[in-house]
């Protein structure tokens, strides 16, 4: 018999500002960006009591508490930032690490772990961070 899955998906979005150090553009200059965020969680087993993978309440606080630690930020004055470049990649990055520690931390999204993440700089462009 098939072993199904779920995956969830929120969206938030950040507003700040970054430089892309030895970038040979525009963007290396100091500039700003409303970022797009795309979580997706997957899990193979629901809740007994409630048989949900995570609440959606939930997982949204989790993602704006790590996405308020950028929030209306010069990201490359974060730690993260120091010396990897605060870029789309690096974020996505940066959310899903950050995402892991939280679910693996927390009792009732115990089933749910990340699938991805993807940061967009604008519409048209997204990066997505995933680990296999």
């Amino acid at each position: 018999m098939p072993k199904g899955k779920w995956r969830l998906t929120v969206t938030e979005q950040f507003s700040a500002a970054h430089q892309l150090r030895g970038h040979s553009g525009a963007c290396e200059r100091l500039h700003g960006h409303n970022f797009g965020v795309e979580v997706e969680v997957e899990g193979d087993r629901l809740s007994d009591d409630l048989e949900i993978l995570i609440d959606f309440k939930e997982l949204k606080t989790m993602v704006r508490e790590i996405l308020a630690e950028l929030d209306h930020r010069h990201l490359n004055d974060l730690p993260p930032f120091a010396e990897h470049n605060p870029s789309s990649e690096n974020l996505a990055r940066h959310i899903y690490q950050a995402l892991a520690a939280r679910l693996a931390a927390s009792p009732s999204a115990r089933h749910a772990r990340p699938r991805q993440v993807a940061v967009s700089e604008k519409e048209s462009s997204r990066a997505v961070y995933l680990e296999e």
